[in-house]
């Protein structure tokens, strides 16, 4: 599992723009920037739609004002999916919204979460991670069926 100090691994996701899905490398969102970058499990799930994305579009202003270059939401979903929810929870540019369509950036994470036995397949974690200039300097991963350490608060809190 990655950890404080570690690098962003280097892959592609696929962002949700006003044109349209785009190819963004970790590179592009990461490089040169402060940036928090919280994972759900999953688009349209209870706790994500209901408090982990509302929180982060809450204290978007908060977090900007601490120095945050970009704030942005990954989740195993395609970008279709992520562009749905993002129009249903009216998501703004304030967020960036990532598709990790296959789990590979969850898998490099070391953070796959397997919900095969609840039939949702493998997903990601849910986390929040502060990264400057690719490092990441806080991570809070939480205990299964938590919702504590990834909170946008808990972010505010880290900054």
């Amino acid at each position: 599992m990655i950890k404080v100090g570690d690098t962003i691994p280097s892959l592609t996701l696929t962002a949700v723009t006003a044109e349209g899905p785009k190819q963004m490398t970790t590179d592009e969102i990461f490089k040169g920037k402060k940036v928090v970058l919280f994972a759900v499990p999953g688009a349209f799930t209870p706790t994500c739609s209901a408090r982990h994305l509302p929180g982060f579009v809450e204290h978007a202003e908060a977090l900007k004002e601490k120095g945050v270059d970009t704030i942005a939401c990954v989740a195993v979903n395609d970008v279709f999916v992520m562009q749905a929810w993002a129009k249903d929870q009216g998501i703004s540019d304030a967020i960036l919204m990532l598709a990790d369509g296959s789990g590979t950036f969850a898998k490099a994470m070391g953070l796959e979460l397997d919900l095969i036995s609840r039939g949702l397949g493998i997903r990601s974690e849910r986390y929040a991670l502060i990264a400057e200039d690719e490092k990441v300097i806080f991570l809070g991963v939480e205990e299964a069926g938590g919702f504590e350490a990834s909170r946008a608060e808990a972010v505010l809190e880290a900054l």
